[in-house]
């Protein structure tokens, strides 16, 4: 499935058993590969409930929690009322959370300004991601009552703060299946984890969904663990080890009738092979023009790992990969939010920019629908004196590009300093519904029977697609 370089930046028994796993050098240390592969090797799949917009879902997941108020949400009103308390009309709207400070307002350190045709507001802290505003529907209501990291993550990626529910990714890997035999359905990189506590795995996994389902963890750098053929062996060789294994499974398989447990495994060493040939050249960025390494910040300390992620999360779309989750953190401001948001913008700002830019070049953006947002906001108050802010999930701002998606438009609003949603509260469950129709899914029609309770991807407590974040 690789596109075609664009002409511009972006180029577009126990014996057995032994023999086994010195062909595949699938020994007990490598346990994470042999899940895999029994995993995806099953391939169930389903129609769309109605025609999707997209085929593709690249998540930009922004840990730690971005502010509102400095990069998608302008409030002047901060900087008037710096210093002052939480307007009375205002702090009675405001959930009663231990963190939701109600003194000491602070104005935004950035200047916003409009951009694009659609004059959409986008902070000076963000201006490669500004210079695609109208590819952008913001949403800025978005809504929750959980105010910790760890379960904060959960209620993002999984609906649930808990984490026992399957993952946005995993919904969509069992509602419409693989597109590629050669690679994972949904893949998740976990970069700059520097002083944010461990990625939640419930981000990526499959909850009671079968475990085939669940996301696999890659390093963009090194890629998938495991995979790479064992020293001194060829393609070649490999292929022959695999038709030998073949056999002797089909002729064990003759003896004793249909075996589906026997069938998986034979599909898993198919697709050993074809992860074996296919993911190091995913990997391969040096395959790309300079001019793209350039355009990603491959060359740059700053950017080099975020640019890689991004770039590679492009290649897996082109070839395949359904839900591609890329989690960058270190958004936690508690103090000092100008350096720390200064820090992670520079990061993450030019390779998204990239990203999308490379997308639509390559006429991808199209199908591929790409979303950007942390687990909550932050408070239009100071933390204590250090000129941070702290978490706020009464109101933050998501975005989404592509795929089908109304660019340069906004949905719902905030109070006049962006502590509480005003206009058209959406919940992440709702943006979850949103995402899974954006891929043909009606999150009401696709269930899953978990120990008798029929379940979908909205839970108990619900949810409805934000239908007019798209132009149809």
């Amino acid at each position: 499935m690789n596109a075609t370089p664009a002409d511009n930046l972006f180029d577009n028994s126990l014996s057995r058993r032994s023999a086994l796993k010195g062909m595949f050098g699938l020994g007990a240390s490598s346990l994470a590969l042999q899940t895999l592969l029994a995993a995806e090797s099953e391939n169930i799949i389903h129609k769309p409930h109605h025609t999707p917009t997209a085929t593709n879902v690249i998540f930009l997941f922004m840990s730690g929690g971005p502010s509102q108020v400095d990069t998608f949400d302008p409030k002047p009103e901060l900087t008037r009322l710096e210093g002052k308390d939480v307007p009375e009309s205002i702090a009675a709207q405001v959930p009663k959370i231990k963190r939701a400070g109600l003194k000491n307002i602070m104005g935004s350190p950035w200047k916003f300004a409009r951009y694009g045709e659609s004059g959409l507001p986008v902070s000076e802290l963000l201006p490669e991601t500004a210079k695609l505003a109208d590819d952008l529907c913001v949403i800025r209501s978005m809504s929750h009552r959980n105010p910790v990291h760890g379960p904060g993550e959960c209620v993002a990626l999984t609906g649930s703060a808990s984490g026992e529910r399957p993952s946005l990714g995993a919904w969509s890997i069992y509602g419409l299946g693989r597109m590629t035999e050669e690679l994972p359905a949904f893949i998740t990189m976990n970069l700059h984890n520097d002083g944010m506590q461990n990625p939640q795995a419930a981000g990526w996994n499959a909850g009671f969904l079968p475990t085939r389902y669940q996301g696999t963890v890659v390093d963009p750098s090194t890629g998938i663990q495991f995979v790479n053929m064992p020293e001194g062996v060829t393609p070649a060789q490999r292929r022959r080890e695999l038709n030998v294994i073949q056999q002797l499974n089909k002729s064990f398989q003759k003896s004793v009738g249909p075996q589906s447990e026997l069938e998986a495994r034979m599909r898993s060493y198919q697709m050993a092979f074809q992860m074996q040939t296919a993911a190091p050249e995913l990997f391969d960025v040096n395959t790309e023009t300079k001019q793209t390494q350039q355009a990603y910040g491959l060359e740059e300390d700053a950017t080099k790992t975020v640019g890689r992620g991004c770039l590679i999360g492009r290649r897996m779309v082109e070839r395949g990969v359904r839900f591609v989750q890329i989690r960058v953190g270190g958004w936690d401001a508690h103090s000092n939010i100008q350096g720390n948001h200064e820090r992670l913008a520079k990061r993450t700002d030019g390779p998204i920019a990239a990203l999308l830019s490379d997308l639509k070049t390559r006429g991808l953006l199209d199908t591929t629908l790409v979303v950007w947002g942390g687990e909550f906001g932050r408070t239009p108050t100071m933390e204590g004196r250090g000129r941070g802010r702290d978490h706020s999930p009464a109101a933050y701002s998501v975005w989404l590009a592509g795929g089908g998606v109304k660019g340069g438009h906004i949905i719902g609003a905030t109070d006049d300093i962006g502590y509480t949603v005003t206009d058209r509260p959406v919940k992440p469950l709702d943006l979850h519904a949103t995402i899974l129709d954006a891929l043909g899914i009606d999150s009401e029609k696709l269930t899953y029977n978990h120990h008798g309770l029929i379940e979908t991807p909205l839970g108990v407590t619900g949810g409805s697609a934000v239908t007019d974040a798209f132009s149809s």
